[in-house]
């Protein structure tokens, strides 16, 4: 049997892949060993806290308008901590996507930091995160699935069935979801909605970014779900945008919708002071979805935003709906 490479590692026959993927302590040890170096106690350029929680903020700021928007919401600590968990799901996918060499390497290095027990102390990111880990108690299981969720992009390129799919959305956006919650509290049932939330988020994400992906020669749809509407991989990466297409992106867009509604009832099972904030977060981006509609489906070459004013409009809504 022979194997193709995807980001300087070496995919197995699909059948074993999936194997793979289910399980996040196999999935981790796949990636090459790496040796994290002894911390230097007295860098050159050592990294306030302060200074960290900074940066933290500037990735937030710079790569989601909408995250950034919500997050303004919650209290100081909370929104600073929250922030943290941005910036280190952002580096996690970074290292994966923005790798010019081998990407494998790359991801077993930074988890390696990661599960360092100090970090380095002129990294932003890991210095305010190491702070948000120890104040919040975050479970390092739940750190563990994240970072094996940036694995799968490493070992899978396609999605059998939409069952299939859930498991990496659980792991990219609904464990984020998880941590959250340990950071702005929560009372007794809030998980199993934070989990239907992170999968609404992250089928949002998908549909958003198919050309992007399908540039990177990804693609996330479920291929069940392109037989359903007579459609192949060979028309997701040629960009195809006719009736089939569309009729696809329609059903997609239902069954987010149909995921948001169902998560909602889980804002309130938020901290009170949290929950304007992460119910603002999840109808932004839910938001999204209508903008695609708006585009006419255009997912190849334009990217579907949602406006300032629009946000602030949907913050005026949300208010209401949980007061």
């Amino acid at each position: 049997m022979t194997s193709s490479h995807h980001h300087g590692v070496a995919l197995h026959p699909a059948s074993e892949r999936a194997s793979l993927a289910l399980d996040t302590a196999n999935l981790l040890a796949y990636l090459p060993q790496q040796h994290v170096a002894a911390v230097d106690e007295h860098p050159a350029h050592p990294i306030t806290l302060s200074a960290a929680y900074q940066t933290c903020k500037q990735i937030t700021h710079q790569h989601s308008k909408s995250f950034y928007f919500s997050s303004q919401l919650l209290p100081q600590p909370k929104r600073q901590a929250i922030r943290a968990l941005y910036a280190l799901c952002r580096t996690s996918d970074d290292t994966v996507d923005c790798s010019t060499g081998d990407a494998a390497s790359a991801l077993a290095s930074w988890v390696a930091q990661v599960h360092a027990p100090v970090p380095p102390c002129d990294h932003a990111v890991l210095v305010a995160w190491n702070d948000t880990r120890q104040i919040y108690g975050i479970s390092p299981a739940l750190v563990d699935e994240l970072l094996a969720g940036m694995a799968m992009d490493l070992i899978v390129d396609r999605y059998a069935t939409f069952d299939n799919l859930w498991l990496y959305c659980y792991r990219v956006a609904s464990v984020v979801g998880l941590i959250a919650m340990q950071i702005i509290g929560h009372a007794t049932g809030a998980a199993a909605y934070a989990v239907k939330l992170g999968v609404a988020l992250q089928l949002t994400n998908i549909l958003r970014d198919i050309g992007e992906d399908a540039r990177r020669g990804r693609i996330y749809l479920p291929q069940e779900d392109l037989a359903r509407f007579g459609l192949c991989d060979a028309d997701i990466l040629s960009e195809q945008r006719d009736q089939r297409f569309i009729a696809l992106m329609r059903y997609e867009i239902a069954r987010a919708h149909a995921l948001y509604e169902e998560a909602w009832p889980g804002i309130a099972l938020l901290h009170s002071d949290s929950q304007l904030a992460i119910g603002a977060a999840a109808e932004i981006y839910r938001a999204i979805l209508h903008k695609i509609e708006a585009n006419d489906y255009n997912v190849h070459t334009q990217r579907a935003r949602v406006p300032l004013l629009e946000k602030l409009q949907i913050l005026s809504k949300v208010w209401k709906r949980i007061s």
